[in-house]
C-alpha cells in the first residue's frame, strides 16, 4: 500500500476515534451536545396542598429543565367548557414556612374548548430577589373570550376598550373605576350611565341589589358625580365612571359579586370585568355617569 493511502487511513481513524470520544463524553454528562452542565438543570416539584395546586382548571406544575430562567413555576390551564374562555389567575407566593409573601395575577386569553395551555409564573419586580418561593392558586376567574376586556392588543371591533381598575378601599368604603378608551378611528359619543349587570361566581345574574344613579347615597367624598352630560371622544381620548359601595354586614347573608357585565352605551357590545364587589348586606351599588378624562396639563 502506498504511503499516501496509509496516511489518509490514519487521519480518518483518528477523526472517528475523536468523534466517538466526544459522543461518549456527551452521553455520560447528559448534555446531548449542549454546553450546559448538569448542575444548571434543577427539577423542582410543586409544593402545597392539593387545593392550592389545582383549582378551576388551573394546575401548578413546578419547574423542570425546560422552565425559563427567572420563572417561579409552570402552570397549565385546561378549558373543559363548551366555549372559548379567558382566564385571570391570582397566584399566591409563599416561603418555605408557608408564609404569604406576595401575590401575582396573570391572564391567559381565549383558551379553546378542550385546549390545554402551559404558561409560566414570573415574580413581579419587588420579589425578584427571593430565591425560594412556592406558587399556589388563590383564585381563578373566567369570562367568555368574546366578552373579555381587551386591555392590550388589537382594538376591539367596537372601537372601545372597556376595563376596570383594582380600586381603593378605606373604612368599609369601596371605590372602583370603569375606564373606556376610544382606540378606534371614529368618534364615540356617550351620554348617561354605564349599564351594569351583576353576576355571581357562575356568571349568573344576582338579584336583590339596587343600582343607584350616582354615588352620593354611598358617600359624598367619592367625586366624579353629578348629572349626566353628553361627551364626545375622539380617537385616543378616554372616559371613566366610578362604582362605589360599602361592605357593611348586618342582618342577613352577605352578598359577593365577582363579575360585572358592562354595556358602555345602548347597542354597544358587553364586557365582563371582575371588580370583586363585596357588598355585605347593604344591597346597594352606586355608579356615576361617564365623564371625559381630561388630558394632564402640559408643561412648558
Amino acid at each position: 500500500m502506498r504511503p499516501t493511502a496509509l496516511l489518509a487511513l490514519s487521519v480518518t481513524a483518528a477523526s472517528a476515534l475523536l468523534l466517538a470520544g466526544c459522543a461518549e463524553e456527551d452521553a455520560a454528562s447528559g448534555s446531548r451536545g449542549r454546553s450546559a452542565s448538569p448542575a444548571e438543570c434543577v427539577t423542582t416539584p410543586p409544593v402545597g396542598d392539593a387545593g392550592d395546586l389545582k383549582r378551576d382548571g388551573v394546575t401548578v406544575l413546578g419547574r423542570d429543565c425546560d422552565t425559563p430562567a427567572g420563572s417561579l413555576a409552570e402552570y397549565e390551564v385546561t378549558n373543559t367548557a363548551a366555549e372559548p374562555l379567558t382566564y385571570t389567575v391570582t397566584f399566591s407566593l409563599r416561603d418555605d414556612l408557608g408564609r404569604a409573601m406576595d401575590s401575582v395575577t396573570r391572564t391567559v386569553e381565549a383558551v379553546r374548548p378542550g385546549q390545554t395551555v402551559r404558561r409560566t409564573v414570573e415574580p413581579d419586580g419587588g420579589m425578584v430577589g427571593e430565591k425560594r418561593l412556592n406558587v399556589g392558586v388563590m383564585k381563578v376567574r373566567t369570562v367568555p373570550a368574546g366578552e373579555a376586556p381587551a386591555e392590550s392588543g388589537p382594538c376591539p371591533a367596537s372601537g372601545m376598550r372597556v376595563t376596570a381598575d383594582r380600586g381603593d378601599a378605606a373604612m368599609g368604603l369601596r371605590v372602583v373605576g370603569l375606564h373606556l378608551a376610544n382606540c378606534g378611528t371614529a368618534v364615540v359619543g356617550l351620554h348617561g350611565y354605564p349599564r351594569l349587570e351583576l353576576l355571581d361566581d357562575q356568571r349568573k345574574p344576582v338579584s336583590g341589589i339596587r343600582i343607584l344613579d350616582g354615588t352620593r347615597e354611598i358617600s359624598t367624598g367619592v367625586g366624579q358625580d353629578g348629572p349626566p352630560r353628553p361627551i364626545t371622544l375622539r380617537p385616543g381620548e378616554r372616559a371613566s365612571a366610578t362604582l362605589a359601595w360599602r361592605n357593611t354586614t348586618g342582618t342577613g347573608a352577605a352578598v359577593n359579586v365577582p363579575y360585572l357585565r358592562v354595556t358602555a352605551k345602548p347597542g354597544a357590545p358587553t364586557v365582563i370585568v371582575t371588580p370583586e364587589l363585596d357588598l355585605g348586606t347593604t344591597g346597594r351599588l352606586g355608579v356615576s355617569p361617564w365623564a371625559k378624562t381630561e388630558d394632564a396639563p402640559r408643561t412648558r
